[in-house]
């Protein structure tokens, strides 16, 4: 799986911190979410969703070997 977290927290004009605790989790989970090794739940996928204000599929995409 492929991600634009970086893009879209950057459209924001905010950190991996703010990000994380925007979203209840810790800034380590997205660091791994942003270096495509941890791929998130599907809560936290719409609670992304909710913030960037897109759906889930303008920031995540599958890759080949998915």
């Amino acid at each position: 799986m492929h991600n634009k977290i970086k893009i879209e927290r950057a459209i924001l004009n905010i950190t991996q911190d703010e990000l994380a605790q925007k979203i209840g989790v810790s800034r380590q989970t997205i660091n791994s979410i942003e270096a495509n090794r941890y791929v998130p739940s599907t809560v936290l996928a719409l609670k992304l969703s909710k913030l960037f204000k897109k759906p889930v599929n303008d920031f995540f995409e599958l890759s080949e070997d998915d």
